[in-house]
């Protein structure tokens, strides 16, 4: 009897343990945090479902009697006082009375709300036994990270803190946090790879060289992590060679440890030894043991070289674990969005783009490929327009095929043509980069930037690339310069603009050609280094700028006054020609003719006077005569003077 009393107790305390709220329903990383609506001590009313669009939402359930229990929380207010663009929302959540929560906040003035929670929120999230109980929740408020008790745990807890502020590019707050936790814990490696990583973030290579000096003194891991912060910077000094020995002492000692063998893949891709950087590549993404700024990036460098083989698919895996792992990874969002992009899923794509946008609403990557993704759809719906394009490509791939040019015999040597310009291709050269895409936000960005000047036309990028498709051809063949010409030929374009992206440790080396098509000749050659953290918009309008004064100084726009009117004159250019408000024409007349022992002697033709232009209609413009010399007449020859005017057009 007393032996099925037991059986019975024990059933009945199971049994209750399962009823109980929130009961073996533990949440885990990747959940949506339950949402609760409740009111801080002073009556006012907090909805966690409001701060949905925050980037980062932390719950502090503790106990306002408990020491050890306020400790974590302490720390926090104090970094967020001193760091106002900190931009984490902080809620402490208490179910102690409410006279002892009010004690605690008038003892110390925590910044931070402090909840009351008599609604049983520490019961659905599991905070009622083990105190605290702290929830780091990312976008679209995703649990990311879950900790419990004090001492050991607020200290890892900081730490984790620390790496998701790093992984938001809040790199000050990640030293901030990892500062105090040395100061208590001279020891702890993984705080001093935390901030090794800041410092090789902000470009301090000496700094992390003296931190991974300290890391080497620390019994354990501390010499592995030491010596992978150096493989690290030798890797960003492009000091390969010291690298790859590092990289490899470390695969010998901890093959498990996955960092090293995406450096070694990393240095034998910009070697060119592909098939050598693969299989590192592979044993990177097999292995177990990383931290998490490490795990997320190797996860997304395997997925950019599956990419780069046309494995789509399995990239994609390697992008949606390196985005679980970092919610902030806004390079391996918009990888993935590059991978639908090559396979024609333009939606998908688009959805791609957008979420990176949601996580940096001013990122120039997202926002041009979103763009494009968003014109490929329209396109897409658009029947009459879209088979318009596909009548286009197909007669263009004919004239490709059969070697013909666009357009009839010009008869008209003198009057300027529109000046059209196609981007053929960008090859890419040297490291894998982390992010995907280079090549086409420049040229993307290039063509809206001389577009918007009214001097340069650019072929649209969407009827090259299907253009490309129709005729199969890949960056090996654009690389042919006889194909590249062609191609423009067939587009009709007057300058093929072609080069190359270089990846360094240290930035890209970005190298573009404008070439002739008709004369083959190469009026501008543009090298420009993009060093990391440099703005792309800053270079892409130096750039810009560059190729309008080369194109204003070699092909100055030529044509004829075909009507005089007083001082009001008629030119047979317009906006098609490129001509713009504000644009100065010397008018030339007769040259000067010189007869010497017998022989009759042209000059040039000799400036009579300017023209400058104030009214322009698509095929031709209205001029004022200025300085004039003598009288224009019909039929004279004009061309423009070269003034600033590229650098206003820029």
């Amino acid at each position: 009897m007393k032996h099925k009393l037991i059986i019975f107790t024990c059933l009945m305390m199971i049994l209750g343990l399962i009823s109980a709220p929130g009961a073996f329903a533990r949440l885990k990383s990747g959940d949506k945090a339950p949402l609760f609506s409740a009111k801080d001590i002073n009556g006012k009313n907090f909805n966690l479902g409001k701060m949905e669009k925050s980037p980062m939402t932390i719950l502090y359930f503790f106990d306002a009697q408990s020491k050890s229990s306020q400790e974590g929380i302490l720390t926090l207010d104090k970094l967020q006082k001193k760091y106002k663009d900190a931009d984490m929302n902080v809620l402490a959540l208490t179910a102690s009375p409410k006279e002892k929560a009010l004690e605690f906040v008038n003892k110390t003035g925590i910044c931070f709300p402090v909840i009351m929670d008599n609604k049983g929120i520490s019961d659905t999230y599991n905070a009622r036994l083990i105190l605290p109980t702290i929830y780091i929740l990312g976008p679209s408020l995703k649990i990311m990270d879950y900790f419990q008790g004090g001492g050991k745990s607020t200290e890892i807890m900081l730490v984790r803190l620390a790496e998701r502020n790093l992984q938001r590019k809040k790199i000050h707050i990640a030293k901030a946090i990892t500062q105090e936790v040395v100061k208590k814990n001279p020891e702890n490696t993984e705080a001093k790879v935390v901030q090794a990583y800041a410092a090789l973030d902000s470009g301090k290579l000496d700094e992390a060289y003296k931190i991974s000096d300290d890391l080497k003194k620390i019994k354990g891991q501390g010499e592995i992590l030491a010596s992978e912060v150096k493989a690290t910077i030798y890797a960003k000094k492009g000091e390969t060679q010291k690298a790859l020995i590092v990289a490899n002492e470390i695969t010998k000692k901890a093959p498990e440890r996955a960092y090293a063998h995406k450096i070694k893949a990393d240095m034998l891709y910009a070697q060119n030894k592909k098939k050598a950087a693969a299989k590192e590549y592979k044993k990177a993404a097999s292995a177990k043991k990383a931290t998490l700024i490490q795990k997320a990036d190797v996860k997304n460098k395997v997925g950019r070289f599956y990419a780069s083989i046309g494995q789509y698919k399995k990239a994609r895996g390697l992008y949606d674990k390196a985005i679980e792992i970092d919610p902030y990874f806004i390079e391996a969002t918009s990888n993935k969005g590059i991978t639908y992009e090559k396979e024609g899923k333009w939606d998908k794509a688009l959805n791609s783009y957008r979420s990176a946008l949601s996580l940096n609403k001013n990122d120039i990557f997202a926002k041009v490929l979103a763009q494009k993704a968003q014109e490929m759809l329209d396109i897409n719906k658009d029947a009459k327009r879209s088979a318009r394009i596909g009548k286009l490509v197909k007669e263009l791939a004919q004239r490709f095929r059969k070697n013909k040019a666009a357009g009839k015999k010009i008869e008209d040597t003198w009057t300027s043509r529109p000046m059209i310009l196609s981007f053929i291709d960008f090859r890419e050269k040297g490291l894998l980069p982390d992010r995907d895409g280079f090549a086409s936000v420049i040229a993307i960005q290039l063509a809206d930037k001389l577009n918007a000047s009214g001097r340069v036309k650019v072929v649209e990028r969407v009827l090259l690339e299907k253009l490309l498709d129709e005729l199969n051809l890949g960056s090996s063949e654009l690389a042919d310069p006889d194909t590249a010409l062609r191609l423009g030929k067939v587009l009709a374009a007057k300058l093929i603009g072609t080069g190359s992206l270089y990846y360094l440790p240290d930035g890209t080396l970005f190298n573009m050609r404008l070439i002739d098509t008709e004369t083959t000749a190469v009026p501008k050659v543009m090298t420009k280094h993009l060093s990391q953290g440099q703005s792309i918009e800053k270079t892409l309008d130096a750039l810009n700028r560059e190729i309008l004064k080369a194109i204003i100084r070699k092909y100055p726009l030529k044509g004829y006054i075909v009507q005089v009117d007083g001082e009001e004159v008629i030119i047979n250019l317009g906006a098609r020609q490129g001509v713009v408000l504000g644009t100065k024409f010397q008018i030339l007349g007769a040259p000067k003719i010189i007869k010497y022992k017998g022989k009759i002697l042209k000059g040039s033709p000799r400036p009579i006077g300017e023209i400058e232009i104030t009214k322009v209609e698509p095929d031709f413009c209205y001029g004022k005569i200025t300085n004039k010399k003598a009288m224009p007449q019909k039929d004279n020859k004009v061309m423009e003077k070269i003034t600033k005017i590229a650098s206003a057009r820029g």
